[in-house]
């Protein structure tokens, strides 16, 4: 036998080497590409006998006899109108008037829905909007069997609901963990979109903590969803619901690349209350609250624009009890940070009414912890009327000129009305005091970041300025306080 690594040169072999990396490997590449593309049939598999189909009905009054003659209908209409028979039917006998027929209800579709399994023994969460008001729930589920579902209970607020059908052993989906969620990772939909069962859709996670609501901070995902998709889960790709798809972003009514899920750890808190007490429970501290702009956040010596602005307090309430006053920016609740002012109804409606709590305030330029007992979520209050300004105005001070302002002191009146210890209300406003937002009946609280009680201390305050640089105004309009800077004229 010939040995041909002995008679062939090095570089044959070298150039052997080559073609073989080129050509061998090919099918491994191609394998290892289509293995990095995400695979949904064990998870449609895994999930798919867990997700519902939810049907409403609602029960319509029919004021029309089933199966009525309209012909002795249209002759007796015919009688009454022109005193003869109906034409065809000269000789035709004057028929008999029918008794009037009682109204009578029917169920008729309401509409269409999704839902997902929580128990074995039959209790299943899906959107409040898709139950709420329903006379009749349906709940079919992939293997076709059809149930009649009691609504356990439905909060409005977070958009959560909880049927139960009567049966056992049912399969359950497993709760993943939100927090390990990351944008860009692939989830699945499987829901019932325009009454298609068990339709299937996959996309990524677009965002976390989307603002659109008080209490729930959204998932935002590009996948299909579309009506009917509402109450149906949201998957990560171990088989894990993590959210509840809940609303789309549309201006055609269809799917536009954007739709929000309630995060299922904010779900299961609320099923879990729903299913004990029936209702949920969410703590209030009676705070009317706002955004802290870039530049109030710089004219009130704050690190950066976080927090929530108290724009009023409300009487009697929690945080008035507390010490909290309008105008306070808070910066925490339980020592948890608050990066923008959406975070403060959240945080505090997680806790339990009657619980105390650490709310730490920045007002006047330094930090202050206050101790509030939380109170019980309740129906939002009016706010009043700004209080109408006296009959005779007091003699008005023209120090703040400068600043396109005109103030008077506040009568005794004024200041129980508004319930404040002190400030000054202006009078009149010019430029650049309207261009920053100022009118006429406002009352002045605090100016650069100092407290006034009256029109002196406003006066002294505004001698000791730098004329030249932007001024930060604590007002006060109606019930309402907010921040607003006034940037001199040059």
């Amino acid at each position: 036998m010939i040995d041909l690594k002995k008679i062939a040169r090095p570089w044959f072999w070298q150039i052997c080497c080559v073609v073989g990396l080129l050509v061998a490997p090919l099918p491994a590449l191609q394998a290892q590409a289509l293995r990095g593309l995400p695979d949904f049939t064990e998870l449609v598999e895994q999930v798919g006998p867990s997700v519902v189909n939810i049907r409403t009905l609602e029960k319509v009054s029919n004021r029309r006899q089933p199966g009525g003659n309209t012909d002795e209908e249209m002759q007796e209409l015919f009688r009454r109108f022109f005193g003869q028979p109906f034409p065809g039917q000269p000789n035709a006998p004057r028929p008999q008037r029918p008794n009037r027929p009682q109204p009578q209800e029917e169920e008729q579709p309401r509409g269409v829905g999704s839902g997902f399994i929580l128990t074995a023994d039959g209790f299943i969460m899906t959107n409040a909007h898709v139950v709420d008001g329903a006379d009749q729930v349906l709940v079919t589920l992939p293997d076709k069997r059809e149930f009649k579902a009691r609504i356990v209970g439905l909060d409005k607020r977070s958009d959560v609901a909880v049927v139960k059908v009567e049966t056992t052993g049912l399969p359950m989906v497993k709760i993943g963990d939100v927090n390990r969620l990351k944008v860009g990772e692939w989830v699945m939909a499987i829901g019932s979109p325009f009454g298609l069962d068990n339709s299937v859709t996959a996309g990524i996670v677009s965002a976390k903590q989307r603002d659109t609501g008080d209490y729930l901070p959204f998932i935002q995902t590009d996948v299909a969803i579309n009506p009917g998709n509402s109450g149906g889960p949201l998957i990560n790709m171990r088989g894990e619901v993590v959210g509840i798809n809940s609303q789309i972003y549309s201006r055609s009514g269809g799917f536009m690349g954007i739709s929000f899920a309630i995060p299922i750890d904010e779900a299961i808190r609320v099923s879990e209350q729903l299913r004990t007490i029936g209702r949920v429970q969410r703590g209030r501290i009676g705070v009317q609250i706002d955004q802290v702009s870039k530049d109030v956040a710089e004219s009130l010596g704050l690190a950066k624009a976080q927090g929530a602005l108290v724009r009023s307090v409300e009487a009697g309430s929690p945080a008035e009890k507390a010490g909290v006053e309008a105008g306070d920016i808070i910066t925490r609740f339980e020592g948890k940070p608050i990066e923008k002012s959406a975070d403060l109804p959240r945080l505090v409606g997680s806790i339990k009414p009657g619980s105390k709590a650490t709310l730490t305030v920045w007002r006047r330029g330094s930090s202050k912890e206050l101790q509030v007992v939380v109170g019980e979520v309740e129906p939002e209050k009016t706010a009043q009327k700004t209080p109408p300004a006296p009959t005779e105005k007091p003699q008005a001070s023209n120090a703040g000129q400068f600043l396109g302002l005109t103030v008077s002191e506040l009568t005794e009146a004024q200041r129980q009305e508004l319930k404040v210890r002190g400030g000054v209300r202006v009078e009149a406003v010019t430029e650049p005091a309207a261009r920053a937002g100022l009118n006429e009946g406002d009352v002045i609280l605090a100016v650069a970041n100092t407290e006034i009680k009256n029109v002196k201390e406003f006066e002294a305050v505004l001698s000791r300025l730098d004329k030249t640089k932007p001024v930060a105004i604590l007002l006060r309009r109606g019930d309402w306080a907010q921040y607003t800077l006034v940037r001199p004229q040059r």
